[in-house]
């Protein structure tokens, strides 16, 4: 069982550049598991994370609904804005600069076979990481991801969330908004979810700039106590 995290920060990235690696990341583990189940059942597969903060794009979930996207072709292009429907769970976000993502790609035979329970702490890792900054982060009932204010009529989602995993690998993961301009999330019905607006973490604290490399040290701290894990740089 191998509970040690290969780390990359991969600076900003295309969104194609980085779904392609973490696909290669994903069938490698996979790929190991196929190979040997007959032989070993104490397989040593590898873990990964994934930072990266990518340049406008909108991504569609494998389940979501295209006329979530409220802008046509010409429109992308003029906004500097791509598009991908991709093969997570879930439905149409924005990913842009002054948003923290985060992929793990993990064998959760190396920690728990549970892809709900998956869920939860990624909630929980961001929802801890909140707090650090005094806020409160909630989960909203039926809807992946971290909320502001669920209840109240100012509900507005913070980080958004779509995983895929097969044979117990995951791969996507997590969008924070650290400090994200919020007008790109105007051109889409994020998450598929009327009547909710989105927030940013720099809004909520009421300052021009969050210093990202301190978010991200956070994200990691809760991350490595929740998943009982160890982080290590990849060379």
């Amino acid at each position: 069982m191998n509970r040690k995290i290969l780390l990359q920060d991969l600076g900003t990235r295309s969104y194609k550049e980085v779904w392609d690696y973490q696909e290669s990341l994903f069938k490698e583990i996979v790929d190991t598991k196929i190979s040997n189940r007959r032989e070993s059942t104490n397989l040593d597969t590898k873990n990964h994370f994934l930072f990266v903060e990518h340049p406008h794009v909108y991504t569609l979930g494998k389940s979501g609904d295209l006329s979530n996207l409220l802008l046509s072709e010409a429109q992308l292009e003029e906004k500097g804005a791509t598009f991908y429907k991709i093969n997570r769970g879930g439905d149409i976000t924005y990913h842009g600069p002054g948003q923290i993502v985060g992929y793990p790609i993990l064998d959760l035979e190396n920690f728990f076979t549970d892809i709900h329970k998956y869920l939860r702490f990624l909630e929980e890792v961001i929802i801890l990481t909140l707090a650090d900054y005094g806020l409160e982060g909630t989960r909203s009932p039926g809807e992946t991801g971290v909320w502001l204010g669920v209840n109240t009529p100012f509900a507005r989602k913070i980080c958004a969330m779509g995983v895929r995993a097969s044979r117990w690998v995951t791969m996507h993961g997590f969008a924070l908004n650290v400090n994200a301009d919020l007008g790109f999330f105007d051109n889409i019905i994020p998450c598929g979810i009327r009547g909710k607006g989105v927030t940013s973490l720099h809004v909520e604290l009421g300052v021009d700039n969050v210093d990202e490399a301190q978010v991200k040290e956070k994200i990691l701290k809760h991350f490595t106590v929740l998943f009982e894990s160890e982080f290590i740089d990849a060379k």
